[in-house]
Protein backbone atom coordinates (compact mmCIF):
# COMPACT_ATOMS: atom_id res chain seq x y z
CA UNK A 1 0.00 0.00 0.00
CA UNK A 2 1.53 3.07 -1.08
CA UNK A 3 2.27 5.61 1.93
CA UNK A 4 2.02 9.22 1.23
CA UNK A 5 3.62 11.64 3.82
CA UNK A 6 1.54 14.52 4.82
CA UNK A 7 3.54 17.35 3.94
CA UNK A 8 1.15 20.10 5.45
CA UNK A 9 1.59 22.72 7.78
CA UNK A 10 -1.20 22.84 11.10
CA UNK A 11 -3.12 25.21 8.72
CA UNK A 12 -3.69 23.01 6.13
CA UNK A 13 -4.52 20.32 8.37
CA UNK A 14 -7.04 22.35 10.05
CA UNK A 15 -8.78 23.47 6.45
CA UNK A 16 -8.85 19.53 5.94
CA UNK A 17 -10.56 18.75 9.13
CA UNK A 18 -12.95 21.79 8.70
CA UNK A 19 -13.69 20.43 5.22
CA UNK A 20 -14.03 16.93 6.11
CA UNK A 21 -16.45 17.70 8.94
CA UNK A 22 -18.78 20.00 7.19
CA UNK A 23 -19.30 18.23 4.37
CA UNK A 24 -20.15 15.08 6.66
CA UNK A 25 -22.28 16.51 9.32
CA UNK A 26 -25.71 18.07 8.36
CA UNK A 27 -24.95 21.21 11.16
CA UNK A 28 -23.68 22.09 14.25
CA UNK A 29 -27.31 22.38 15.45
CA UNK A 30 -25.66 24.14 18.79
CA UNK A 31 -27.88 27.11 18.75
CA UNK A 32 -31.31 25.52 18.27
CA UNK A 33 -30.41 22.93 21.42
CA UNK A 34 -29.93 25.55 24.52
CA UNK A 35 -29.13 24.09 27.56
CA UNK A 36 -32.25 23.62 30.14
CA UNK A 37 -32.39 26.72 32.12
CA UNK A 38 -31.23 26.09 36.24
CA UNK A 39 -31.14 28.06 39.04
CA UNK A 40 -27.46 28.59 39.04
CA UNK A 41 -27.50 29.77 35.82
CA UNK A 42 -25.40 32.45 35.58
CA UNK A 43 -25.92 36.20 34.65
CA UNK A 44 -22.89 37.12 32.82
CA UNK A 45 -19.41 35.48 32.16
CA UNK A 46 -16.77 35.00 34.57
CA UNK A 47 -14.15 37.39 35.20
CA UNK A 48 -16.07 40.69 35.43
CA UNK A 49 -18.00 42.44 37.86
CA UNK A 50 -21.13 40.08 37.58
CA UNK A 51 -19.02 37.37 38.85
CA UNK A 52 -20.06 38.26 42.46
CA UNK A 53 -24.14 37.51 41.68
CA UNK A 54 -22.99 33.98 41.10
CA UNK A 55 -24.64 32.27 43.92
CA UNK A 56 -21.72 28.93 45.42
CA UNK A 57 -21.13 25.81 44.37
CA UNK A 58 -18.80 23.06 44.29
CA UNK A 59 -17.59 21.57 40.88
CA UNK A 60 -16.81 17.67 40.96
CA UNK A 61 -13.75 16.76 39.02
CA UNK A 62 -14.19 13.45 38.04
CA UNK A 63 -10.14 11.52 36.36
CA UNK A 64 -8.55 8.49 36.14
CA UNK A 65 -5.22 9.00 38.37
CA UNK A 66 -3.79 7.77 41.84
CA UNK A 67 -5.22 10.12 45.17
CA UNK A 68 -2.15 12.17 46.28
CA UNK A 69 -1.54 12.41 49.69
CA UNK A 70 -1.87 16.39 49.85
CA UNK A 71 -5.15 16.23 47.54
CA UNK A 72 -7.23 18.49 50.44
CA UNK A 73 -3.99 21.09 50.41
CA UNK A 74 -4.00 21.97 46.96
CA UNK A 75 -7.88 21.74 46.76
CA UNK A 76 -8.22 24.70 49.03
CA UNK A 77 -5.19 26.71 47.42
CA UNK A 78 -7.29 26.01 44.00
CA UNK A 79 -11.05 27.39 46.18
CA UNK A 80 -9.69 30.23 47.04
CA UNK A 81 -8.40 31.00 43.48
CA UNK A 82 -11.68 29.81 42.25
CA UNK A 83 -14.07 31.49 44.53
CA UNK A 84 -12.77 34.88 43.55
CA UNK A 85 -12.93 34.04 39.97
CA UNK A 86 -16.17 32.40 39.40
CA UNK A 87 -17.56 31.99 43.18
CA UNK A 88 -17.04 28.47 43.23
CA UNK A 89 -14.67 25.59 44.72
CA UNK A 90 -13.78 22.31 43.59
CA UNK A 91 -14.10 18.63 44.89
CA UNK A 92 -11.07 16.76 43.20
CA UNK A 93 -11.91 12.77 42.69
CA UNK A 94 -9.26 11.04 40.81
CA UNK A 95 -9.86 7.00 40.61
CA UNK A 96 -7.09 4.80 40.34
CA UNK A 97 -6.48 3.70 36.50
CA UNK A 98 -7.28 0.02 37.55
CA UNK A 99 -10.84 0.53 38.91
CA UNK A 100 -11.68 3.60 36.56
CA UNK A 101 -13.17 1.43 33.94
CA UNK A 102 -15.58 -0.16 36.02
CA UNK A 103 -16.26 2.89 38.40
CA UNK A 104 -16.75 5.26 35.56
CA UNK A 105 -19.50 3.05 34.12
CA UNK A 106 -20.99 2.37 37.39
CA UNK A 107 -21.23 6.38 37.82
CA UNK A 108 -22.72 7.08 34.12
CA UNK A 109 -24.84 3.79 35.03
CA UNK A 110 -26.40 5.11 38.08
CA UNK A 111 -26.86 8.53 37.31
CA UNK A 112 -24.02 9.93 40.01
CA UNK A 113 -24.54 13.47 40.46
CA UNK A 114 -20.90 15.02 39.07
CA UNK A 115 -19.67 17.88 36.60
CA UNK A 116 -16.61 17.46 34.74
CA UNK A 117 -15.84 13.92 33.91
CA UNK A 118 -12.44 12.97 32.10
CA UNK A 119 -12.85 11.37 28.49
CA UNK A 120 -11.28 10.03 25.14
CA UNK A 121 -12.21 8.53 22.18
CA UNK A 122 -9.91 5.58 23.72
CA UNK A 123 -12.18 5.34 26.33
CA UNK A 124 -15.92 4.84 25.22
CA UNK A 125 -16.84 8.56 24.65
CA UNK A 126 -18.88 7.91 21.26
CA UNK A 127 -20.74 4.93 23.61
CA UNK A 128 -20.54 7.08 26.21
CA UNK A 129 -22.41 10.18 24.50
CA UNK A 130 -24.72 7.17 23.13
CA UNK A 131 -25.96 6.57 26.74
CA UNK A 132 -26.64 9.95 27.62
CA UNK A 133 -23.76 10.71 29.93
CA UNK A 134 -22.59 13.87 28.75
CA UNK A 135 -24.19 17.17 27.53
CA UNK A 136 -23.72 18.93 23.86
CA UNK A 137 -21.84 22.00 24.42
CA UNK A 138 -21.72 24.29 21.63
CA UNK A 139 -23.70 27.06 23.64
CA UNK A 140 -22.30 26.57 26.72
CA UNK A 141 -18.54 27.44 24.68
CA UNK A 142 -20.11 30.21 23.02
CA UNK A 143 -21.23 31.82 26.30
CA UNK A 144 -18.22 30.74 28.63
CA UNK A 145 -15.63 29.51 26.50
CA UNK A 146 -14.01 32.15 24.79
CA UNK A 147 -10.96 31.27 26.30
CA UNK A 148 -11.18 27.77 24.85
CA UNK A 149 -11.60 28.79 21.50
CA UNK A 150 -9.26 31.44 21.57
CA UNK A 151 -6.89 29.46 22.61
CA UNK A 152 -7.41 25.74 21.44
CA UNK A 153 -6.59 24.72 17.71
CA UNK A 154 -10.07 24.20 15.91
CA UNK A 155 -8.54 21.24 14.32
CA UNK A 156 -9.40 19.59 17.86
CA UNK A 157 -13.00 21.13 18.46
CA UNK A 158 -14.33 20.23 14.78
CA UNK A 159 -12.50 16.87 14.93
CA UNK A 160 -13.66 15.70 17.95
CA UNK A 161 -17.24 16.49 17.07
CA UNK A 162 -20.12 13.99 17.23
CA UNK A 163 -22.51 13.97 14.71
CA UNK A 164 -21.56 18.10 14.38
CA UNK A 165 -22.02 18.59 18.12
CA UNK A 166 -18.88 18.88 20.60
CA UNK A 167 -19.71 16.43 23.85
CA UNK A 168 -16.08 17.13 25.19
CA UNK A 169 -13.39 19.53 25.43
CA UNK A 170 -10.67 18.60 24.14
CA UNK A 171 -7.05 19.32 26.07
CA UNK A 172 -4.53 21.38 23.90
CA UNK A 173 -1.55 19.02 23.38
CA UNK A 174 -0.09 17.22 20.63
CA UNK A 175 -2.22 16.24 18.07
CA UNK A 176 -0.24 13.98 16.26
CA UNK A 177 0.56 10.22 17.46
CA UNK A 178 3.49 7.66 17.10
CA UNK A 179 3.68 4.41 18.86
CA UNK A 180 6.76 3.89 21.03
CA UNK A 181 8.39 2.42 24.45
CA UNK A 182 10.32 4.16 27.63
CA UNK A 183 12.89 2.34 28.99
CA UNK A 184 16.07 2.76 31.64
CA UNK A 185 18.34 3.63 30.04
CA UNK A 186 20.50 3.60 33.17
CA UNK A 187 20.28 0.02 33.31
CA UNK A 188 20.64 -0.41 29.96
CA UNK A 189 23.61 1.74 30.00
CA UNK A 190 24.67 -0.83 33.01
CA UNK A 191 24.46 -3.82 31.07
CA UNK A 192 25.98 -2.87 27.68
CA UNK A 193 22.74 -2.57 25.84
CA UNK A 194 23.41 -0.80 23.00
CA UNK A 195 19.27 0.45 22.29
CA UNK A 196 20.50 2.54 18.82
CA UNK A 197 20.01 -0.77 17.33
CA UNK A 198 16.43 -1.19 18.76
CA UNK A 199 13.80 -0.34 15.44
CA UNK A 200 11.04 -2.83 16.00
CA UNK A 201 8.88 -4.89 18.61
CA UNK A 202 10.83 -7.77 17.42
CA UNK A 203 13.88 -5.84 17.98
CA UNK A 204 12.94 -5.78 22.09
CA UNK A 205 13.27 -9.49 22.15
CA UNK A 206 17.32 -9.87 22.58
CA UNK A 207 17.36 -6.66 25.50
CA UNK A 208 14.54 -8.60 27.35
CA UNK A 209 16.42 -11.69 27.07
CA UNK A 210 19.24 -9.94 28.30
CA UNK A 211 17.14 -7.64 31.14
CA UNK A 212 15.31 -10.92 32.72
CA UNK A 213 18.98 -12.35 32.95
CA UNK A 214 20.82 -9.88 34.68
CA UNK A 215 17.83 -7.78 36.17
CA UNK A 216 15.07 -10.50 37.58
CA UNK A 217 13.67 -8.10 40.05
CA UNK A 218 12.87 -5.94 37.04
CA UNK A 219 10.08 -6.49 34.65
CA UNK A 220 11.21 -6.18 30.81
CA UNK A 221 8.19 -5.41 29.81
CA UNK A 222 4.79 -4.09 31.85
CA UNK A 223 1.90 -3.70 30.46
CA UNK A 224 -1.99 -4.06 32.01
CA UNK A 225 -3.52 -3.68 28.09
CA UNK A 226 -3.12 -3.67 24.55
CA UNK A 227 0.56 -3.79 24.55
CA UNK A 228 1.31 -3.42 20.66
CA UNK A 229 -1.77 -3.89 19.71
CA UNK A 230 -2.72 -0.73 21.56
CA UNK A 231 -4.59 1.99 19.19
CA UNK A 232 -1.87 4.61 19.05
CA UNK A 233 1.06 1.82 18.07
CA UNK A 234 -0.11 -0.77 15.65
CA UNK A 235 -2.38 2.71 14.10
CA UNK A 236 -5.22 1.52 14.19
CA UNK A 237 -8.46 4.22 13.33
CA UNK A 238 -11.49 2.62 15.24
CA UNK A 239 -13.35 6.01 13.16
CA UNK A 240 -14.62 7.42 16.44
CA UNK A 241 -14.91 4.90 19.40
CA UNK A 242 -11.79 2.73 19.87
CA UNK A 243 -14.41 0.90 21.76
CA UNK A 244 -16.68 -0.24 19.30
CA UNK A 245 -15.19 -2.52 16.97
CA UNK A 246 -14.36 -1.92 12.95
CA UNK A 247 -11.28 -0.38 11.95
CA UNK A 248 -8.96 1.16 9.37
CA UNK A 249 -5.26 0.81 9.48
CA UNK A 250 -4.19 5.15 10.03
CA UNK A 251 -0.94 4.68 8.42
CA UNK A 252 -2.23 3.28 5.31
CA UNK A 253 -4.66 4.36 2.41
CA UNK A 254 -7.39 1.73 2.58
CA UNK A 255 -10.68 2.61 3.11
CA UNK A 256 -12.30 -0.99 3.80
CA UNK A 257 -13.67 -1.15 7.48
CA UNK A 258 -12.48 -4.21 9.39
CA UNK A 259 -12.44 -6.16 12.67
CA UNK A 260 -9.00 -5.50 13.82
CA UNK A 261 -8.78 -9.34 14.80
CA UNK A 262 -8.95 -10.37 10.90
CA UNK A 263 -6.08 -7.73 10.41
CA UNK A 264 -2.44 -9.10 9.80
CA UNK A 265 -0.70 -6.80 11.91
CA UNK A 266 -3.15 -7.68 15.15
CA UNK A 267 -2.73 -11.19 14.37
CA UNK A 268 1.00 -10.69 14.28
CA UNK A 269 1.35 -8.74 17.49
CA UNK A 270 -0.70 -10.73 19.74
CA UNK A 271 1.72 -13.61 18.63
CA UNK A 272 4.71 -11.62 19.79
CA UNK A 273 3.31 -10.50 22.88
CA UNK A 274 1.86 -14.30 23.71
CA UNK A 275 5.54 -14.72 22.98
CA UNK A 276 6.90 -12.16 25.30
CA UNK A 277 4.91 -13.38 27.97
CA UNK A 278 5.71 -16.77 27.83
CA UNK A 279 9.04 -16.08 28.12
CA UNK A 280 8.87 -14.21 31.18
CA UNK A 281 9.34 -10.59 29.97
CA UNK A 282 6.20 -9.37 30.30
CA UNK A 283 4.13 -9.36 33.92
CA UNK A 284 2.45 -12.40 34.96
CA UNK A 285 -0.42 -10.86 36.06
CA UNK A 286 -0.89 -8.16 32.99
CA UNK A 287 -4.39 -9.34 32.33
CA UNK A 288 -5.86 -8.37 36.24
CA UNK A 289 -3.54 -6.18 37.43
CA UNK A 290 -4.83 -2.58 38.40
CA UNK A 291 -1.69 -1.40 39.28
CA UNK A 292 -1.50 1.58 36.73
CA UNK A 293 2.40 1.72 34.25
CA UNK A 294 2.65 5.09 36.93
CA UNK A 295 2.31 3.55 39.92
CA UNK A 296 4.66 0.73 38.63
CA UNK A 297 7.18 2.99 37.59
CA UNK A 298 7.23 4.23 41.30
CA UNK A 299 7.54 1.23 42.80
CA UNK A 300 11.24 0.90 40.46
CA UNK A 301 10.59 -2.64 39.42
CA UNK A 302 10.09 -1.89 35.68
CA UNK A 303 12.32 -1.66 32.34
CA UNK A 304 9.96 -0.33 30.00
CA UNK A 305 6.43 0.32 29.27
CA UNK A 306 4.65 1.18 25.61
CA UNK A 307 3.56 4.31 25.48
CA UNK A 308 1.73 7.53 23.06
CA UNK A 309 4.76 9.40 21.83
CA UNK A 310 5.45 12.96 22.05
CA UNK A 311 8.55 15.17 22.52
CA UNK A 312 9.83 14.58 26.46
CA UNK A 313 7.43 11.60 27.35
CA UNK A 314 9.85 10.06 29.09
CA UNK A 315 11.12 13.05 30.96
CA UNK A 316 7.54 13.27 32.09
CA UNK A 317 7.35 9.86 33.39
CA UNK A 318 10.73 10.09 34.88
CA UNK A 319 9.72 13.33 36.72
CA UNK A 320 6.35 11.40 38.16
CA UNK A 321 7.96 8.54 39.24
CA UNK A 322 11.16 10.25 40.91
CA UNK A 323 13.26 8.72 38.13
CA UNK A 324 14.53 12.10 36.70
CA UNK A 325 17.74 11.58 34.02
CA UNK A 326 17.20 7.26 34.30
CA UNK A 327 14.73 7.27 31.49
CA UNK A 328 14.85 7.33 27.79
CA UNK A 329 12.24 6.80 24.94
CA UNK A 330 12.16 5.36 21.49
CA UNK A 331 9.74 6.03 18.80
CA UNK A 332 8.94 2.72 16.56
CA UNK A 333 5.84 3.93 14.74
CA UNK A 334 5.26 6.29 11.58
CA UNK A 335 3.51 9.55 12.98
CA UNK A 336 -0.12 10.07 12.38
CA UNK A 337 -3.10 12.19 12.75
CA UNK A 338 -6.56 10.60 13.11
CA UNK A 339 -9.84 11.91 14.93
CA UNK A 340 -8.24 9.79 17.71
CA UNK A 341 -5.79 12.16 18.55
CA UNK A 342 -8.29 15.25 18.53
CA UNK A 343 -10.45 13.60 21.01
CA UNK A 344 -7.71 12.08 23.08
CA UNK A 345 -8.05 13.59 25.80
CA UNK A 346 -11.51 15.52 26.83
CA UNK A 347 -13.03 17.05 29.43
CA UNK A 348 -17.05 16.35 29.51
CA UNK A 349 -19.41 17.64 31.63
CA UNK A 350 -22.07 15.13 33.10
CA UNK A 351 -25.77 15.33 32.10
CA UNK A 352 -26.16 14.71 36.07
CA UNK A 353 -24.36 18.32 36.72
CA UNK A 354 -26.55 21.06 37.96
CA UNK A 355 -24.44 23.72 36.79
CA UNK A 356 -23.19 22.98 33.53
CA UNK A 357 -22.46 27.02 33.27
CA UNK A 358 -20.05 26.82 36.31
CA UNK A 359 -18.31 23.57 34.95
CA UNK A 360 -17.69 24.93 31.29
CA UNK A 361 -16.15 28.44 33.02
CA UNK A 362 -13.40 26.02 35.14
CA UNK A 363 -12.75 24.29 31.75
CA UNK A 364 -12.14 27.54 30.59
CA UNK A 365 -9.75 28.53 32.88
CA UNK A 366 -7.88 25.54 32.56
CA UNK A 367 -7.35 26.59 29.19
CA UNK A 368 -6.94 29.94 29.65
CA UNK A 369 -5.50 30.88 33.28
CA UNK A 370 -1.75 29.78 33.99
CA UNK A 371 -1.83 29.90 37.89
CA UNK A 372 -5.09 27.65 38.24
CA UNK A 373 -3.79 25.45 35.85
CA UNK A 374 -0.37 24.76 37.08
CA UNK A 375 -1.67 24.65 40.79
CA UNK A 376 -4.07 21.74 39.45
CA UNK A 377 -0.76 19.89 37.77
CA UNK A 378 1.92 20.57 40.13
CA UNK A 379 0.59 21.74 43.32
CA UNK A 380 1.43 25.06 45.37
CA UNK A 381 4.79 26.61 44.56
CA UNK A 382 7.35 26.62 46.93
CA UNK A 383 5.85 23.73 48.72
CA UNK A 384 5.34 21.36 46.10
CA UNK A 385 7.74 22.88 43.85
CA UNK A 386 9.92 25.71 43.47
CA UNK A 387 9.94 28.17 40.66
CA UNK A 388 12.90 30.16 38.41
CA UNK A 389 10.43 31.58 35.42
CA UNK A 390 8.81 28.81 33.63
CA UNK A 391 10.85 26.30 34.85
CA UNK A 392 9.90 24.61 38.24
CA UNK A 393 12.54 22.11 40.55
CA UNK A 394 11.26 19.10 42.69
CA UNK A 395 11.29 19.54 46.44
CA UNK A 396 11.21 17.07 49.24
CA UNK A 397 7.25 17.41 49.52
CA UNK A 398 6.84 16.66 45.60
CA UNK A 399 5.78 13.11 45.75
CA UNK A 400 3.08 14.30 47.96
CA UNK A 401 1.07 16.27 45.48
CA UNK A 402 2.91 15.09 41.67
CA UNK A 403 -0.16 13.33 39.47
CA UNK A 404 1.22 13.59 36.03
CA UNK A 405 -2.38 13.86 34.55
CA UNK A 406 -1.08 17.38 32.76
CA UNK A 407 -2.44 16.04 29.66
CA UNK A 408 -6.15 15.53 30.68
CA UNK A 409 -6.22 19.46 31.28
CA UNK A 410 -7.09 22.64 29.49
CA UNK A 411 -3.85 23.31 27.97
CA UNK A 412 -0.51 22.08 28.03
CA UNK A 413 0.95 25.51 26.89
CA UNK A 414 0.24 26.69 29.87
CA UNK A 415 2.46 23.91 31.94
CA UNK A 416 5.71 24.90 33.59
CA UNK A 417 8.47 22.70 32.44
CA UNK A 418 10.47 21.02 35.05
CA UNK A 419 14.01 21.29 35.36
CA UNK A 420 15.08 17.86 33.90
CA UNK A 421 12.69 18.06 30.74
CA UNK A 422 14.33 20.04 27.63
CA UNK A 423 13.26 23.93 27.95
CA UNK A 424 12.84 23.50 24.58
CA UNK A 425 9.41 21.30 24.89
CA UNK A 426 6.15 23.33 23.90
CA UNK A 427 8.03 24.09 20.49
CA UNK A 428 8.95 20.86 19.80
CA UNK A 429 5.49 20.01 20.99
CA UNK A 430 4.38 22.20 17.64
CA UNK A 431 7.65 20.99 15.36
CA UNK A 432 5.99 16.90 16.24
CA UNK A 433 2.53 17.89 14.85
CA UNK A 434 3.80 18.83 11.63
CA UNK A 435 4.09 16.46 9.05
CA UNK A 436 2.11 13.33 10.01
CA UNK A 437 0.33 10.70 7.59
CA UNK A 438 -3.57 11.57 7.92
CA UNK A 439 -6.08 9.11 8.25
CA UNK A 440 -8.50 9.44 5.28
CA UNK A 441 -11.25 9.17 7.83
CA UNK A 442 -9.56 12.20 9.84
CA UNK A 443 -13.29 14.25 11.07
CA UNK A 444 -15.42 11.00 10.76
CA UNK A 445 -16.90 10.11 13.96
CA UNK A 446 -19.47 6.55 14.06
CA UNK A 447 -22.81 7.08 15.06
CA UNK A 448 -23.54 3.45 17.22
CA UNK A 449 -27.29 4.84 17.78
CA UNK A 450 -28.42 2.16 14.73
CA UNK A 451 -26.68 -0.55 16.44
CA UNK A 452 -26.70 0.40 19.98
CA UNK A 453 -27.87 -3.18 21.19
CA UNK A 454 -25.18 -4.68 19.59
CA UNK A 455 -22.35 -2.93 20.53
CA UNK A 456 -23.24 -3.32 24.36
CA UNK A 457 -23.47 -7.54 23.82
CA UNK A 458 -20.08 -6.71 22.06
CA UNK A 459 -18.98 -4.85 24.88
CA UNK A 460 -19.19 -8.00 27.40
CA UNK A 461 -17.65 -9.46 25.11
CA UNK A 462 -14.71 -7.55 24.85
CA UNK A 463 -14.41 -7.15 28.60
CA UNK A 464 -14.05 -10.92 28.70
CA UNK A 465 -11.63 -11.71 26.81
CA UNK A 466 -9.40 -9.00 25.50
CA UNK A 467 -7.22 -7.68 27.96
CA UNK A 468 -6.46 -11.58 28.49
CA UNK A 469 -5.16 -11.89 24.58
CA UNK A 470 -3.20 -8.11 24.17
CA UNK A 471 -1.48 -8.74 27.02
CA UNK A 472 -0.13 -12.32 25.77
CA UNK A 473 -2.03 -14.50 29.17
CA UNK A 474 -3.52 -16.60 27.08
CA UNK A 475 -2.85 -18.95 24.09
CA UNK A 476 -3.57 -16.93 20.82
CA UNK A 477 -4.33 -20.36 18.48
CA UNK A 478 -6.68 -21.35 21.31
CA UNK A 479 -8.61 -18.46 22.73
CA UNK A 480 -8.79 -15.66 19.37
CA UNK A 481 -10.95 -18.32 17.43
CA UNK A 482 -13.13 -18.73 20.50
CA UNK A 483 -13.23 -14.88 20.84
CA UNK A 484 -14.06 -14.31 17.22
CA UNK A 485 -16.97 -16.67 17.70
CA UNK A 486 -18.16 -14.70 20.79
CA UNK A 487 -17.83 -11.46 18.64
CA UNK A 488 -20.12 -12.67 15.48
CA UNK A 489 -22.87 -14.40 17.88
CA UNK A 490 -22.82 -10.51 19.67
CA UNK A 491 -23.22 -8.72 16.06
CA UNK A 492 -20.11 -7.81 15.03
CA UNK A 493 -20.84 -8.11 11.13
CA UNK A 494 -23.68 -6.08 11.93
CA UNK A 495 -21.59 -3.38 13.66
CA UNK A 496 -19.02 -3.38 11.24
CA UNK A 497 -21.38 -3.42 8.25
CA UNK A 498 -22.94 -0.23 10.04
CA UNK A 499 -19.90 1.47 10.21
CA UNK A 500 -18.55 1.11 6.71
CA UNK A 501 -22.02 2.11 5.38
CA UNK A 502 -21.52 4.94 7.18
CA UNK A 503 -17.84 5.97 6.54
CA UNK A 504 -18.48 5.14 3.00
CA UNK A 505 -21.11 8.23 3.11
CA UNK A 506 -18.57 10.39 4.57
CA UNK A 507 -16.06 9.63 1.93
CA UNK A 508 -18.57 10.28 -0.58
CA UNK A 509 -19.06 13.45 0.75
CA UNK A 510 -15.61 14.94 0.64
Amino acid sequence: MKHIKQKTSMLLLLMMTIVLVVSACSGNGAKNNPEPANENEPTAAPGNAATSELKPYKISLVYPGTPQKDETKVEDALNKLLTEKINATIDLMPIDWGAWEDKINLMIASREEVDIIFTAQWNGHAKNVGKGAFIELGELIDKYGQGIKDSLDPAFLEGAKINGKNYGVPTNKELAAAGGIVYRKDIADELGIDMSNVKTPQDLDAVYAIVKEKKPELTPLYTTAGTFNSHFFANYDFLGDSTIPGAILKDQDATTVMSVEQIDRYKEYLNLTRDFFKKGYINADAATTQVSSGDAWKAGTVFSTIEPMKPGKDAEIASAANLTGKLAQITMTEKTVATSETAGSMLGISSTSKDPARAMMLINLLHTDKEINNLLNFGIEGDHYTRSGEIITATDNTPNYNPGSAWMFGSQFLNYVWNTEDPEKWAKFKEFNQNAKVSPALGFVFDSEPVKAEVGAIANVIKQYQRALETGSVDVDKVLPEYEEKLKAAGLDKVVAEKQKQYDAFLASK
